[in-house]
């Protein structure tokens, strides 16, 4: 069974449609960012919902103090690290892709 779909057509820049161009699936590709968005705008309501608010000093300051503790680590710790994270967020898009429809 195929869940329904509806044709788009969008404009974006060159060096988007470049790299749309290196995907296999550009629909899926696009559907999963658009997906990892939704997600971080449900968690950001979520949060204000409890009372906390993302702010963009705040970001910048989380920013600041994650820079600081990573100049402090070698290379090849932060490396691990990103490819640990980048691992978890694949597995996890994937087992999202892999869930059935409701």
């Amino acid at each position: 069974m195929t869940t329904p779909v509806r044709k788009l057509s969008i404009s974006v820049p060159p060096d988007v449609a470049e790299r749309l161009e290196q995907e296999p699936n550009a629909s899926a590709y696009v559907t999963q960012a658009v997906r990892d968005r939704m997600r971080l705008e449900a968690m950001d309501a979520e949060l204000a919902h409890t009372g906390i608010e993302i702010t963009e000093q705040g970001v910048a300051e989380a920013r600041a103090r994650r820079a600081a503790v990573e100049a402090e680590w070698p290379a090849e710790r932060r490396q691990s690290v990103r490819d640990r994270v980048r691992q978890h967020l694949l597995d996890e898009a994937d087992s999202t892709r892999q869930q059935p429809a409701a």
